[in-house]
């Protein structure tokens, strides 16, 4: 298991897996195209991936534009193994490593994913439209949860 950051020969991939989840499903797949993947994790922010065998199972991609968490997505047969949390570990700590400014992410209602945000100290916001949660962490709360998981 590898995790590395994105390039850009990973966005086929990539979408792969964003289109082989069961939750937080996208409604036309058409939606989020290979040019968009290519402008949020070079131009916007960054990507890492997680790779076996050559082959990517998870991704992350922060945003530094709009300060938010623009995609957390792992292909469901490798999910509940530690490597959404790695991936997101190593996406917090290189944002907060660029801005202190606070970060977003949406995420559909009652979902594994709300559940994880929740378990590793996202904050709830209310509402991001109108079928998700919004999300937000702090640097404070970053550096508090980064602190504590190295005293453990």
């Amino acid at each position: 298991m590898i995790f590395r950051e994105a390039k850009i020969d990973d966005i086929r991939q990539i979408q792969i897996v964003r289109n082989s989840v069961t939750e937080n499903t996208l409604s036309n797949p058409d939606l989020v195209t290979d040019k968009d993947c290519e402008e949020f994790m070079f131009e916007r922010g960054k990507g890492w991936v997680c790779e076996i065998n050559n082959k990517i199972i998870g991704f992350a991609i922060a945003d530094l534009k709009e300060n938010n968490i623009w995609a957390l997505f792992l292909d469901p047969k490798f999910e509940n193994q530690g490597i959404g949390k790695k991936l997101h570990d190593m996406m917090m700590d290189w944002y907060f490593s660029q801005t202190k400014e606070k970060v977003w992410l949406g995420t559909a209602f009652g979902t594994r994913a709300e559940g994880f945000y929740k378990k590793i100290g996202w904050t709830e916001a209310g509402l991001h439209g109108t079928k998700e949660t919004k999300f937000e962490m702090t640097f404070e709360d970053w550096s508090n949860t980064t602190k504590t998981k190295n005293i453990q």
